[in-house]
């Protein structure tokens, strides 16, 4: 079960890094979005045991967050 937590992780974190290499021409909130995204994919797998709806939840929230940090 470890294996698994640890793969998923490692997959969600890869294709949040392969997100970023996109970046370049994305004004900051939507790099805050992305990265929001990234991060609460990464926290929701950690809080519900790498559930698959923990993941996607924590991906919106996170989402979410960043999109609302840098919102004037």
């Amino acid at each position: 079960m470890q294996a698994i937590q640890r793969f998923t992780i490692s997959v969600v974190v890869a294709a949040a890094m392969l997100g970023m290499v996109g970046c370049s021409g994305m004004s900051t909130q939507d790099k805050n979005t992305a990265i929001g995204a990234g991060v609460g994919a990464i926290g929701g797998s950690i809080l519900t045991g790498g559930s698959t709806i923990g993941t996607v939840g924590g991906a919106a929230v996170g989402g979410v967050i960043g999109h609302e940090v840098d919102k004037r």
